[in-house]
């Protein structure tokens, strides 16, 4: 069979019923445990950071998507994948990568990003609808992309928070790997938030539900929004909450009010909105999206401070609720280790990177090997420090 390749501006090019059979097909071929569903590789969310213009060439996220069609014009693979004119908001930071070329005398920027923007959630980036050959499509759009880099004429290409088995088949055909830490909590099969604090030693039981119980004590009040139940005014009170942790935090927020009305069209069933309100009033709120079998923490602001507030939201907010739901983990987000206590344990992530020069390649792959090291270091410490009774499964 033949295949046909396109670069595609635009992702409504592609369309919504091709890009969802690759992104989430309803069964697959291959590698089973990938098939759950992913929010942020979903149609609907990928078209509303664009169509909202949060993601586009002004704001230095330019959609380059690749369709890979058969020979019949059927949508056999996608790639997300963005040109960029900067590195903000990828939480993948190559900053002294851009630094280093250009003080050599060349040109770091336009690089390719095979991404979701602003989204630090690990998932699959080479998307392949259901076939017996999705193994060989994963490797065609890889050589893809790569022949796109070089005409183009990009110093790299940058494939951010991969799914680990596809991030193997990238190093495989000669992509540098390099790996991250995350948080996330892990679902032992607990039965209820109680279950789940006794697994953990006995301080560590004792500050959440101290950390808890102060949360709540200026007479904030929390609800849990999904579906139909989420309005405008939900979006427009947890919009200026996002609009100052972003401006505090990034300087720009990244995402507009128009993206968050176009999710709530189109994905709400998807999403877990908390929000606190206080004599009358939204003070405090986080969003998070639901997968198959994740539930992933991704934007909080508050308009007022409550201790441990940020805590009861994202975290332990999120943990009842994955356990209500019988959802395997929660990924809440890059960074933290504050994290730690709260339940959430180190893990590993993954990004895969192709250098087009030569001497800058083999530069990057001396600094990943030591990085690389440090992070399994690091997270093998930070397992010894576990917050579970050590005689409950961790």
């Amino acid at each position: 069979m033949s295949y046909t390749l396109t670069a595609c501006n635009d992702i409504a090019e592609i369309g919504q019923e091709a890009w969802d059979a690759c992104a989430n097909p309803a069964s697959s071929h291959y590698l089973p445990e990938q098939v759950q569903f992913d929010p942020f590789i979903s149609y609907s969310f990928l078209h509303a950071i664009e169509k909202s213009r949060s993601a586009v060439a002004e704001t230095g996220w330019a959609p380059y998507h690749l369709l890979l069609e058969d020979d019949v014009g059927k949508a056999a693979g996608v790639v997300p994948m963005y040109l960029k004119s900067h590195s903000q908001g990828e939480y993948v930071f190559d900053y002294s990568w851009a630094d280093a070329f250009e003080r050599a005398g060349g040109k770091y920027y336009p690089k390719l990003q095979i991404a979701v923007p602003f989204t630090p959630a690990t998932g699959r980036r080479l998307l392949v609808s259901d076939s017996a050959g999705a193994e060989s499509i994963q490797e065609y759009l890889l050589g893809g992309v790569t022949q796109v880099a070089e005409k183009v004429g990009v110093s790299s290409v940058h494939i951010t928070y991969a799914e680990k088995a596809q991030w193997e088949k990238m190093g495989s055909l000669g992509f540098l790997q390099r790996t991250h830490q995350q948080f996330h909590w892990q679902n032992q099969q607990f039965s209820s938030f109680d279950d789940f604090l006794a697994a953990l030693s006995s301080k560590k039981r004792k500050n959440i539900k101290r950390e808890r119980k102060a949360a709540l004590a200026g007479g904030v009040e929390i609800e849990r929004l999904t579906g139909s139940n989420i309005k405008e005014h939900h979006w427009d009170a947890f919009y200026r909450f996002y609009v100052d942790t972003g401006g505090r935090k990034w300087g720009t927020p990244y995402l507009t009010r128009e993206f968050f009305s176009l999710i709530g069209e189109t994905m709400a069933d998807n999403i877990l909105l908390i929000m606190c309100h206080r004599e009358g009033r939204y003070v405090a709120g986080a969003i998070n999206f639901i997968g198959g079998e994740c539930l992933f923490g991704r934007n909080w602001g508050c308009i007022e401070d409550h201790p441990f507030l940020h805590f009861e939201v994202c975290y332990y907010q999120a943990i009842e609720f994955a356990i209500e739901k019988g959802l395997n983990r929660v990924e809440a987000g890059a960074q933290g280790q504050h994290k730690l206590a709260r339940g959430y344990l180190p893990t590993h992530t993954y990004s895969a990177h192709w250098i087009v020069n030569a001497s800058f390649r083999e530069a990057i792959s001396h600094f990943l090997d030591q990085e690389n090291r440090y992070i399994d270091e690091e997270i093998e410490y930070l397992d010894e420090h576990s917050p579970f009774r050590r005689s409950s499964p961790s």
